[in-house]
């Protein structure tokens, strides 16, 4: 079954996929396009072109478990994406995963941590917010486990 990760966020969605026979994630372009409805139909022609049966959802919840606005705000975007989607979607826990992404990227370039400057432009592309997406949904693959197996506070 294919699979496709989102990491949702207000100027973009980063994008991972994995063809869950293989068990391999791999980071895509990310949803960059300018208005909300550009990104939702970017993310429908992948969906499309890659034969999407399962979407995870990266939901971000507060360190200690409890969920935050942001995830209630991910909750609206699942509820607009399920309407015509009609395959499964999955919330799965997200906590520190661009945080790992960011980590990751400075560590196989080998450079020096960049200047906030830096990072913030490194960031309106998209990769890591993909990068993030990906580790998310090799987390999935490996476990399975989805925020519904979680007990939220």
């Amino acid at each position: 079954m294919n699979i496709l990760a989102l990491d949702y966020g207000h100027k973009r969605i980063g994008l991972a996929y994995a063809d869950s026979e293989i068990g391999v994630a791999v980071p895509v372009k990310a949803a960059v396009e300018q208005t909300p409805q550009q990104r939702l139909a970017r993310i429908f022609d992948e969906i499309k072109m890659r034969g999407i049966g399962v979407l995870v959802v990266g939901y971000p919840l507060n360190m200690d478990g409890t969920k935050s606005q942001k995830a209630r705000e991910v909750d609206a975007f699942i509820e607009g994406v399920s309407a015509s989607f009609g395959g499964k979607i999955v919330r799965v826990d997200e906590r520190l995963s661009s945080y790992q992404a960011e980590s990751d990227m400075a560590a196989f370039s080998g450079r020096k941590p960049k200047s906030v400057a830096a990072r913030q432009k490194n960031r309106r592309t998209g990769e890591v917010d993909s990068r993030a997406a990906a580790l998310f949904l090799q987390e999935y693959l490996d476990t399975g486990e989805t925020v519904d197996s979680i007990p939220l506070e």
